[in-house]
């Protein structure tokens, strides 16, 4: 990666790439790319030093660790599922205005009697003892999902990493619950799925991130600034 030059990631698609390339306009930082929509790279009008990378919202976390970017725009939730020893190299300098979405634990709408984390556990047990194996939560967010469960007593339960579609898992019988992370809740509900009472596991944004392996960096601090105010 070019040591010169400040690399900023932001996300290759979607509403947060949209907002995003939106919040820099409003900066006077016009990005182009001279191959067109599918091009990976982008440069900003007028300014040479900086460079635009169109990655996935959770490599551009893994890129910041690692001092590949210096700048990225991506969610407080792929932060907070990132490892310890990768969120200790990466600083927060300011949460945004759009991206919003909550992880939250689903059920199925048939299971009546199953409202809160501490219904959970009890199903849980149940079916471990019943099935002689554990209850399956599909999710793409395992270190949070475990970290929220273990606080609330729950135990009897095991992974299963999503890969895809997180809400057909219970529908497929991949899995009997979900974690997910919605903005409006309207996929959960068209698949029949039903947020738990306190099954809010963590409220998310788009947020402004920086790698403290670029913190010297010519021209940084300014440019920090400017993305702040």
């Amino acid at each position: 990666m070019n040591k010169e030059k400040i690399n900023i990631g932001i996300v290759s698609k979607g509403r947060l790439k949209n907002f995003t390339t939106n919040l820099l306009k409003k900066k006077k930082l016009k990005i182009f790319s001279e191959r067109g929509e599918r091009d990976l790279f982008g440069k900003v009008k007028g300014n040479s030093n900086i460079r635009i990378l169109f990655l996935h919202a959770r490599e551009i976390i893994d890129q910041l660790s690692i001092g590949n970017l210096d700048i990225g725009i991506s969610g407080f939730d792929l932060l907070k599922e990132s490892e310890i020893n990768i969120q200790k190299k990466i600083n927060l300098v300011k949460r945004l205005p759009f991206g919003y979405a909550n992880l939250v634990l689903a059920v199925r709408e048939e299971n009546i009697d199953l409202f809160t984390t501490l219904d959970l556990d009890e199903v849980a047990d149940e079916f471990r003892k019943k099935n002689k194996t554990l209850l399956r939560i599909g999710t793409k967010y395992p270190n949070l999902t475990r970290s929220f469960l273990y606080e609330r007593g729950v135990t009897n339960f095991q992974i299963v990493k999503s890969l895809g579609a997180t809400e057909l898992m219970p529908v497929i019988g991949t899995a009997e619950f979900i974690s997910d992370i919605t903005s409006s809740g309207q996929t959960l509900k068209a698949n029949k799925l039903r947020i738990l009472n306190d099954g809010n596991i963590l409220r998310s944004q788009a947020c402004i991130f920086t790698s403290k392996r670029s913190q010297k960096k010519r021209g940084l601090k300014n440019l920090i600034k400017l993305l702040s105010k």
